[in-house]
This record gives structure tokens, C-alpha cells and sequence, in this order.
């Protein structure tokens, strides 16, 4: 036999033993990325199902605790983004205290203006003079949500929250004892005190209601300008960003929860933006339990990560700054998905850069207004965008 015809046939052999290799190489490959692929959606489908099975249990605490105090009130109350709702431990004191509208509204049931004079008072000389975490502690709701995200392996805060909840808009320094009694007599007298009728016999509803000082908006921000500064430079992002999309999420009402649920200054959901952002913090794959998250330096730092994320990560391939601010603000509220869909009617974020790097920043903004999918979205971009102006006028960038 030829020389040459034995390394043809030895190269014949050994190419398609190299065939036979990569066929088995690339069949191994294709394998594990099915494997891979497989055990993420079951990954997804089982946290989308421990998600509901939360939301359910929420909802049922939430609907239990509002039949709890349907017992004496016509029209059980409970917290929202804006207002934030406690009823005292035999719930025949209501608590309000109204955000957006800046003023506290105290409701009792008693048989007489004498006895329910001295409920209201010490309910308002409560409530301004309480921290963050006194006024988790009183609320008997948020203790039977902390119960339920205990059981779900959520995480509580380690520290608490001394912040207080109302003492700095309403005075101008720490309060002594007689302040408080000044500011409280002043407020609830004969004069102030209204009453109606009540479900129940021989007692009546008894209410005040106390404007908060003026600027009391601008006050609640102040108390947060040193954490949203830090986070600002930490997570290189404009800080009237920050200050905006806390003034549109909850008004600067640390207490603040929505029915999605989300809690918190910047309204942020255990099981998905705060566990991501969490993860991306502390590179554990746990879940913030709602106290966690009504601590507003907790909160600010998952929040101003989650923003970081939304605009570093998600948005990184459009190309103007402005353009990608736009987005971010839209995605934080709806998803980067969703923003994706403005462009394509699909939801790959990548895709759809490629469109807007065609637009200035104005026509994306334009585009954004006219074209996200949910109403909420758009009005969500036009508030915060406007809010950014304010709070760049107020505090500046840095």
C-alpha cells in the first residue's frame, strides 16, 4: 500500500472519529442546556406558585382583620400607599394618618365627648411622637403579615427602624412632654371634636382631624437626604431620581403597602424587585419580609439597587442617557418588558433598544406616553419626571 494512501485513510479516520466526537460533544451540550432550560422554568413556575399561594395569604389576613373590626366600624379602613391605617389592640380607635393630603384623622367609639376627648388626645400625642418600629409593633395587622412571612422563610430586619414617624414634620426639634400636651390640647377640644352615629347601641363615632404643618412634603424628604445621598453615589444614579420616585410611590409614608403587595417608601415586592435586588446587594437568594422593608434605610438600599439594575443592566444598550432615564422610570413602575412592548409588542428589552437609539430622547419620552401598555405606566412617567424637577430645584444632584 502507497504511503499516501495510508495517511488518507488515517486522516479519513481520524476526522470522522473527531466527527463522531463533536456530534457526541455538541448532543452532550444541547442536553444540558435543555436540562438547564427545563430546570428554570420549573424554577419560575414554582416561585410564580409560592408567589400566589403568598398573595393568598396576604389577602386572607388582610380580608380576616377587616371583618375583625367590621365588628364596630361601618366602613373598615385599612392602608394604602398613601394613608396608612392602625387601629388600636380592642380596635375601637382608628388611627389615619393621610399622606398625600397631609393630615391626621383619629376616630373612637365611646358613650360620651368626656371619655372619648381622652381617647383622641392620647391617640394623637401617639401617633406624633411614635418611631417607625413603635408603630409596627401597635399595628396588629402588619404583626399577622410578619407571621406569615416567617413561615415563607423571609427575612426580618435586624435593626430598627428609630425614625419617627411624624415628630419631625410636626415639630421643629424633639418634643418634651409638655410640647406634646400643648400641641394635642390645642387640638382636639369641644370645638374640634365631631360625632355620628355608630353600629352599635349607646356609643358614638367621635373624630378630630389635624392638618399637618406647611412644607410637611418637603419635611419628610429632609429626614431621608443623608440615605438617599449614599445611595445616589452608590448605585451612580441622579438623586432626584430617588427623591421622585419616593414622592410618587408613597408620599414619604414609610408604612405604606399596596394590594400587589408592595411596602415601603419606594413600594417594593418581596418576591420579585426586592428579592432581586436583595440577590444583586447581597449575593443570597432570600426574600425581604415586609418589616424588612418598611425600614427605610432597608428599603432605599433594595429600592436604589432595583433602580440600578433597571438602568445598568436591563437598559444598557440604549445609548442616550436621557433615553435610558425614561425607560427606566417607565420599567420600575411596569417592567422592562413591558417597556419593550411599546416598541414591539414583544417583551425583549435587547430588541426593542435598537428602535429607540433611533429616537432622541424627547421622541422616546413622546413614544413611551403614547404607547406603554397600562394607562398607570404613562401617568407614573409623567409624575415622576415632573417630580424630578422639583427635587433637583430643592437638593441639587449631589
Amino acid at each position: 500500500m502507497k504511503k499516501s494512501t495510508i495517511i488518507i485513510g488515517l486522516l479519513t479516520l481520524t476526522s470522522s472519529l473527531y466527527s463522531d466526537a463533536f456530534s457526541d460533544f455538541k448532543q452532550q451540550q444541547n442536553t444540558a442546556h435543555t436540562k438547564e432550560a427545563k430546570n428554570f422554568k420549573q424554577y419560575k413556575a414554582t416561585e410564580a406558585s409560592a408567589f400566589k399561594k403568598y398573595q393568598a395569604d396576604i389577602n386572607s389576613a388582610y380580608s380576616g382583620y377587616k371583618k375583625e373590626v367590621a365588628r364596630y366600624w361601618q366602613d373598615p379602613k385599612m392602608s394604602t400607599k398613601k394613608e396608612w391605617i392602625s387601629y388600636s389592640k380592642d380596635q375601637k380607635t382608628r388611627t389615619s394618618v393621610d399622606f398625600e393630603g397631609e393630615t391626621i384623622t383619629i376616630e373612637t367609639l365611646a358613650k360620651n365627648a368626656k371619655e372619648a376627648a381622652l381617647k383622641l388626645q392620647v391617640s394623637l400625642a401617639k401617633v406624633v411622637t411614635q418611631s417607625v418600629s413603635q408603630a409596627e409593633k401597635g399595628d396588629a395587622l402588619i404583626q399577622k403579615i410578619a407571621k406569615i412571612d416567617a413561615k415563607n422563610g423571609a427575612i426580618s430586619s435586624k435593626q430598627a427602624d428609630h425614625d419617627p414617624l411624624l415628630a419631625s414634620t410636626v415639630f421643629a426639634k424633639k418634643p418634651t412632654k409638655q410640647v406634646v400636651e400643648k400641641y394635642v390640647t390645642k387640638r382636639v377640644n369641644k370645638q374640634s371634636i365631631t360625632s355620628s352615629r355608630s353600629k352599635i347601641n349607646n356609643v358614638k363615632v367621635y373624630k378630630v382631624s389635624v392638618k399637618l404643618p406647611r412644607n410637611s412634603m418637603q419635611k419628610r424628604s429632609k429626614l431621608y437626604l443623608a440615605e438617599v445621598k449614599k445611595n445616589a453615589k452608590r448605585w451612580e444614579l441622579p438623586m432626584p431620581l430617588i427623591f421622585a420616585i419616593m414622592h410618587t410611590e408613597s408620599n414619604f409614608n414609610p408604612m405604606a403597602k399596596s394590594h400587589v403587595p408592595a411596602y415601603g417608601l419606594m413600594q417594593l415586592v418581596p418576591w420579585s424587585g426586592a428579592q432581586d435586588s436583595y440577590n444583586f446587594v447581597y449575593k443570597k437568594k432570600l426574600k425581604p419580609s415586609a418589616t424588612y422593608l418598611y425600614n427605610a434605610k432597608n428599603n432605599m438600599e433594595l429600592g436604589s439597587a432595583y433602580l440600578h439594575l433597571q438602568y445598568y443592566k436591563y437598559m444598557k444598550k440604549i445609548k442616550n442617557p436621557t433615553s435610558r432615564l425614561y425607560c427606566t422610570i417607565a420599567a420600575y413602575n411596569t417592567g422592562a418588558g413591558n417597556v419593550a412592548y411599546a416598541w414591539l409588542g414583544n417583551y425583549n428589552i435587547y430588541k426593542a433598544a435598537a428602535e429607540i437609539n433611533k429616537m432622541s430622547s424627547q421622541e422616546v419620552y413622546d413614544h413611551l406616553i403614547a404607547h406603554l401598555k397600562y394607562d398607570e405606566a404613562r401617568h407614573y412617567l409623567k409624575k415622576v419626571n415632573a417630580k424630578m424637577d422639583q427635587y433637583h430645584k430643592l437638593y441639587g444632584d449631589v
